[in-house]
């Protein structure tokens, strides 16, 4: 009986099989070893090899390799340390622009001035802060600029690095001046960076040379800066999931990772702030009757094609945007100065349309504004929005566009309150469907878009009403061809690093 285990039998038999059956040698060859096997167990006396002894193997083999993927501890440890990392800055940041805007604002309503003159002082004193912001992005780090999401989907993609030394201190105070001055930005991109910034930090410090641990880190990061701004661990951890799905790597320790870094950010959140949600908005709310449901796929419609326009109202005014400025520094920090000038002074006299709109909120959805008036402001928030976000300054749009959600929600209630009389209705349940569908049809999250909501205005009682609405939007702006604005954002960037490459090397 030949020895089934020789190299020369196996080699022989390889070149024999190349030359009469080139396209079936290795099977052909699998077969006949098996073969040989089967009758060398008969000759020894053994039973030839059975079907439970393959599937029992294939069982360990198995179990061995879900063994294998168990999180080691290590990174579940240094997803903790992100966790509470990204939870001090979110608290120490939502805390410092708090601070900024009433000290701003107190000083000058305090000096009892007349408008002809606090006017100009706002503008004044706003403008210097929003300086403030854009000369920290344009001389310490460019990638700070905007939201800051894109650039970590860029980083988990390794196109884009972080530069967490240079990010958290640009971001943390560039964001204090913007924010502060009073520009329509929102306070979880700049966490969402910061946090995501603390992952690459904590893989630096702790030279880890596993480029998978400073991918999880970095999820970590980002998942646990939405977590500590909205007070939302499961918003924050569908972020990662649903949101960045094209660039996160699934495994058990990645989503372990993602996970406890979210609680642990909540848990930092909730220490300093407290465990109430952040809006109290649906305490009254009744769950939404059934045979109004129809009317919130309406609702998702229409938001899914604002969704689209607003995108591509963002990418042309980042455009108009760069062309003003060109490659002048100066520019860019002038007219960033201009614009947050201007919207801090306006703001003075009109509050309803600068800052971030959660002191919105809850004036909107208890239905204190009339339709006409939520019509003007909703588009005057607009322009603030597009002004704010896409002239480059640091800050987030999650905020500005629940805001915008809740006031187009709000007037699309109120329009079905009248035109349907007999339906058991609630502008405020319109409101809060609305407030979670602008950012499902913007960024194409309708799970994050409604569990964000969710967490935010603890209003359990319509999650079917937001599920329709998010994911009505959704599907209306996939169909009319929109893409999700991080992704276009990401491109952008891309495109413009390919430019000045190109410059650099005819130079």
């Amino acid at each position: 009986m030949p020895d089934v285990s020789s190299p020369l039998l196996h080699d022989s038999l390889r070149q024999h099989l190349a030359v009469s059956h080139p396209d079936f040698s290795d099977t052909l060859i699998g077969l006949y070893f098996f073969y040989l096997k089967g009758n060398r167990a008969l000759m020894l006396g053994q039973s030839p090899p059975k079907k439970s002894d393959a599937l029992l193997r294939r069982f360990h083999h198995n179990l061995r390799r879900k063994e294998a993927n168990n999180a080691p501890l290590k990174i579940l440890f240094l997803a903790a340390v992100v966790g509470c990392l990204a939870g001090v800055l979110g608290v120490m940041f939502s805390r410092a622009v708090n601070w900024v805007v009433a000290l701003r604002t107190e000083s000058v309503i305090d000096l009892n001035l007349s408008l002809w003159v606090s006017v100009p002082l706002m503008f004044l004193i706003s403008g210097g802060l929003a300086m403030l912001g854009y000369l920290l992005v344009q001389r310490l780090a460019p990638e700070a600029g905007g939201s800051g999401i894109p650039e970590i989907e860029g980083a988990l993609q390794n196109i884009r690095p972080v530069r967490w030394w240079r990010v958290i201190p640009a971001k943390f105070i560039g964001g204090m001046g913007t924010l502060g001055a009073g520009m329509v930005l929102g306070r979880e991109g700049p966490t969402v960076q910061m946090g995501a910034s603390a992952g690459q930090m904590v893989h630096d410090v702790c030279r880890l040379n596993n480029k998978s641990s400073r991918h999880t880190l970095l999820a970590t990061g980002a998942g646990a800066g939405l977590a500590a701004a909205f007070n939302a661990p499961l918003a924050g951890i569908l972020l990662i999931i649903e949101e960045m799905r094209p660039e996160f790597r699934y495994s058990l320790v990645s989503i372990h990772a993602v996970t406890i870094g979210a609680i642990m950010s909540t848990v930092v959140y909730r220490f300093f702030d407290g465990q109430l949600p952040m809006l109290e908005v649906a305490q009254d709310l009744l769950a939404a009757p059934l045979e109004t449901y129809w009317l919130y796929l309406v609702l998702g419609a229409c938001f899914g094609v604002v969704g689209t326009m607003f995108n591509t109202l963002i990418l042309q005014a980042q455009k108009a945007f760069q062309h003003v400025n060109g490659t002048s520094k100066l520019r860019f920090i002038v007219t960033g100065g201009i614009i947050g000038g201007s919207i801090g002074a306006i703001g003075l006299m009109y509050p309803s349309i600068s800052n971030d709109g959660f002191h919105l909120i809850d004036r909107i959805s208890a239905g204190h504004f009339s339709l006409a008036l939520l019509a003007s402001i909703f588009f005057l928030r607009l322009l603030t929005t597009v002004a704010s976000f896409s002239s480059g300054a640091p800050g987030g749009i999650f905020a500005p566009v629940l805001a915008l959600g809740t006031l187009f929600g709000t007037a699309f209630g109120m329009a079905a309150m009248i035109i349907f009389p007999d339906y058991d209705m609630q502008a405020g349940t319109f409101a809060v469907a609305g407030m979670g569908a602008l950012f499902a049809a913007t960024v194409r999250a309708p799970l994050t878009g409604t569990i964000l909501v969710l967490e935010v205005t603890a209003s359990y009682q319509l999650i079917m009403p937001m599920l329709i609405t998010c994911l009505g939007a959704t599907l209306v702006a996939q169909a009319l061809g929109g893409q999700p604005l991080y992704s276009q954002l990401l491109e952008r960037i891309l495109l413009r690093q390919k430019k000045a490459e190109t410059n650099n090397e005819h130079s």
